[in-house]
């Protein structure tokens, strides 16, 4: 059987694992799922396969965590935040295409792990950001998701306001399928979308399904606090190691 993007069964089964443990922290936590698969595919492919791929599963998992969390949803944010990311994606889909895949992989790489140290630095606005703020905050989401890791800045962003924890997960929840709806046109002018990116698709989906649940169901059971820190170290020892392997 020829499997997507040229992979190897070895490569394939680590994606497996790659894609139900990150199905499964978004499950939790609201964010991490395409930040981890992307940043983790880089170290066996081009990162650049799998953006298609995270953008089609971020959609089902959304329409599997929705059932719960539309009341506490801020609407506000969101619309901000999309209208700024409407404005950053476009260049950087551009920038990101018109490097060499090693540059490509050393920029997303990096990108994460500063994104990481600012999540775990855990600094602090005195009050809620409103308005320009969140407009800010999109277009540099938009700009992220290019990789199709846009919500690691909106993620940094969230977690430095006294935002409840209900909020921030369902805001979150609802910003990726809108995000993606806007930029699903964009990767495939960009041609970012192929035949391998449906059949990868097809073949993570149950994987995606069954780790997105699991992770809904622990969220309930367990410090969010301490489960976020958790996936932001697993997440820059990823990004590192595919920091290494772009410079060697």
């Amino acid at each position: 059987m020829n499997l997507p993007f040229d992979l190897s069964f070895a490569a394939a089964a680590y994606m497996a694992v790659v894609v139900v443990v990150s199905a499964f922290v978004r499950g939790y936590s609201g964010f991490g799922f395409s930040a981890m698969v992307i940043t983790a595919s880089g170290l066996v492919t081009s990162p650049l396969h799998f953006v298609a791929v995270v953008v089609l599963c971020e959609m089902v998992m959304t329409a599997q965590a929705w059932r719960g969390i539309g009341g506490d949803v801020d609407w506000h944010r969101v619309k901000f935040l999309l209208a700024g990311a409407a404005l950053g994606m476009p260049l950087g889909l551009w920038a990101l295409t018109s490097v060499p895949l090693p540059v490509a992989r050393g920029v997303i790489s990096g990108y994460v792990l500063v994104m990481c140290a600012i999540l775990l630095a855990g600094w602090r606005f005195r009050a809620e950001v409103t308005g320009a703020g969140n407009l800010a905050a999109g277009v540099i989401s938009g700009l992220a998701n290019a990789p199709g890791m846009g919500g690691l800045p909106v993620a940094a962003f969230f977690a430095a306001q006294p935002m409840p924890v209900a909020v921030f997960r369902a805001s979150l929840v609802a910003y990726f399928p809108l995000l993606d709806l806007y930029g699903a046109p964009l990767y495939f002018l960009s041609g970012l979308v192929s035949w391998d990116t449906l059949w990868a698709s097809l073949l993570t989906l149950p994987m995606v399904i069954f780790g997105n649940w699991l992770g809904g169901r622990h969220f309930f059971k367990t410090d969010p606090q301490e489960f976020r820190r958790f996936a932001i170290l697993l997440l820059g020892a990823l990004a590192l190691a595919g920091l290494i392997k772009a410079v060697i």
